[in-house]
């Protein structure tokens, strides 16, 4: 596939050059760069060839559908969490598998699911005995998350499947004092996701225990699914293993491997545009009011949490000028963070931020009545094109009758 740049776009790009880009447009926006977006595909397409895997969209971390034509050539389906992300994978990247995966399904939903997944896996041995006839029967593949109760995190808690206690995913215990022949006939495959923005080497000694603690069920099995949470696309990222991974899991069993990333699709392609509203000073804290909001449209800075690049900034203190920025709400903890500048932001200044393509459009909220942020695409020659634009409408209908 030749040689792909594997740097971040505008990663050299100081701040007035970043503002250049986007300072015309009206803010908050959300810019999808198209040309980044195609570089982590390609790159996707690439793991997917070397390893001998089939590569998923997981929507959950990108669901920008005016995408998904430029995507469908790399990728084998989409992976949805429920029945809207599945019925969108189905009409908006025809021709691909759906595969889909819930805690829980519901009951006035399941018929519906089975118009769109080709693929469903459940997350216990009862939603399998309730739910797993009806799917073999409408001709689905029928599949069961496993939970290899290994951990490989740190610091991130709240997407640790495999913390003590977790609800997701089948234990080896469970297993042993639940399945039936009947129900293990009914399984065409296994899937497991226990990986948070990792390298390879979290996947080759998570594999190694699914192996150890299941390999004795894998060669009645069509296919092994090894979840999402694979930073294929950070550079770095070590290619070698997943290479690995997926040869050993494959090694003596007629097995057809997946790998459903989200995040790496579209990393660092997204930017969110914002203007500094005002400027305040507490003490020795200076506070900048932006018109974007960590709690509404950047909801993982909160959750996860993590603090993002921002063109032109540096860390607290490098710079000559700090300042705290934050959003319009009320919440006190809405803030982004602190970042330092070469000169004084002023009321007006355009910032943008970086890594805002993944986890912001399909997570934002109205909190406070807040406006959602328009989302433009960003095409190879620069030009910008307005996707959608949001207004009083959008808040208005979530909350009752039109």
């Amino acid at each position: 596939m030749g040689t792909i740049d594997t740097r971040p776009p505008f990663a050299a790009l100081e701040g007035r050059e970043a503002k250049a880009l986007f300072g015309d447009i009206a803010t908050p926006a959300y810019v999808i760069d198209e040309g980044a977006l195609l570089r982590n595909c390609r790159l996707l397409a690439e793991a997917g060839e070397k390893a001998g895997a089939r590569i998923l969209l997981a929507e959950k971390a990108f669901s920008n559908y005016d995408f998904f034509p430029l995507m469908a050539p790399y990728l084998d389906g989409t992976e949805a969490s429920g029945l809207y992300e599945a019925r969108l994978g189905k009409e908006k990247m025809p021709g691909k598998e759906v595969h889909v995966f819930s805690a829980a399904y519901r009951e006035d939903e399941f018929e519906a699911l089975l118009n769109y997944a080709d693929h469903i896996i459940f997350n216990s041995i009862s939603q399998l005995e309730h739910f797993g006839w009806r799917a073999r029967q409408a001709g689905k593949e029928v599949g069961l998350r496993i939970n290899p109760e290994h951990s490989t995190q740190e610091g991130h808690d709240i997407y640790d499947p495999c913390a003590v206690g977790s609800r997701l995913g089948v234990t080896r215990q469970e297993w042993d004092g639940q399945m039936t022949p009947k129900m293990l006939s009914l399984i065409d495959g296994l899937h497991f996701h226990t990986l948070c923005e990792q390298d390879s080497d979290a996947l080759e000694e998570t594999l190694d225990v699914v192996l150890q603690r299941f390999g004795d069920v894998l060669p009645d099995m069509k296919w092994l699914n090894m979840g999402g949470g694979h930073h294929i696309t950070r550079p770095g990222y070590h290619m070698d293993g997943l290479v690995r991974a997926v040869k050993k899991a494959k090694e003596g069993r007629n097995l057809t491997v997946y790998l459903e990333p989200g995040e790496a699709f579209a990393l660092n392609a997204g930017y969110l545009v914002t203007k500094v509203l005002d400027i305040t000073r507490k003490g020795e804290t200076m506070i900048a009011i932006l018109d974007a909001s960590a709690a509404c449209h950047m909801p993982d800075v909160l959750e996860m949490p993590y603090r993002p690049p921002l063109y032109g900034a540096g860390e607290p203190g490098d710079k000559p000028f700090t300042y705290r920025l934050g959003g319009p709400t009320c919440l006190a903890g809405d803030v982004v963070g602190d970042y330092s500048f070469a000169s004084p932001l002023a009321i007006g200044d355009t910032l943008v931020f970086g890594d805002m393509a993944i986890y912001t459009t399909c997570k934002n909220n109205t909190f406070n009545g807040m406006p959602l942020p328009s989302i433009y695409r960003r095409s190879g020659d620069g030009t910008l094109s307005l996707l959608a634009r949001f207004g009083y409408e959008d808040f208005f209908c979530r909350l009752g009758r039109r």
